[in-house]
């Protein structure tokens, strides 16, 4: 599976951006999938996830209420909207599939895609 993600940009503080993740090789509508971030100087932050059918979805206490994760698996394709945000949210986003995981405890990723920049200014 290669995954793609793109839509990051520069933003102003309360701004949104849509970020996408496109996956190929395989379908990904058994995978559980997610985001995570880093920012500079900082470790890998799992943001959020999202179960096979998306009726189940994890967010990082940071970003609840302000991102929503969703999936198309007819189009094989994952997104993370994000609303308000805030300079503490640049980061590089990843987006990232489990092949097996069945809970947000286990996700460990088998594949990550490229990243993709999200810079937010006060």
């Amino acid at each position: 599976v290669q995954l793609q993600a793109f839509g990051g940009g520069l933003v102003q503080a309360g701004g949104s951006l849509r970020l996408s993740c496109a996956a190929s090789g395989r379908t990904i509508s058994s995978y559980m999938m997610g985001w995570f971030r880093q920012a500079p100087g900082k470790e890998r932050e799992f943001v959020a996830g999202i179960n096979w059918s998306g009726g189940g979805t994890y967010y990082v206490s940071s970003v609840k209420g302000r991102f929503t994760i969703s999936r198309d698996n007819a189009r094989n394709m994952v997104y993370l909207q994000m609303n308000s945000l805030k300079p503490e949210d640049t980061a590089v986003y990843y987006c990232a599939a489990d092949r097996d995981a069945t809970s947000w405890l286990s996700f460990e990723p088998d594949y990550w895609g490229q990243g993709t920049q999200v810079t937010v200014s006060s």
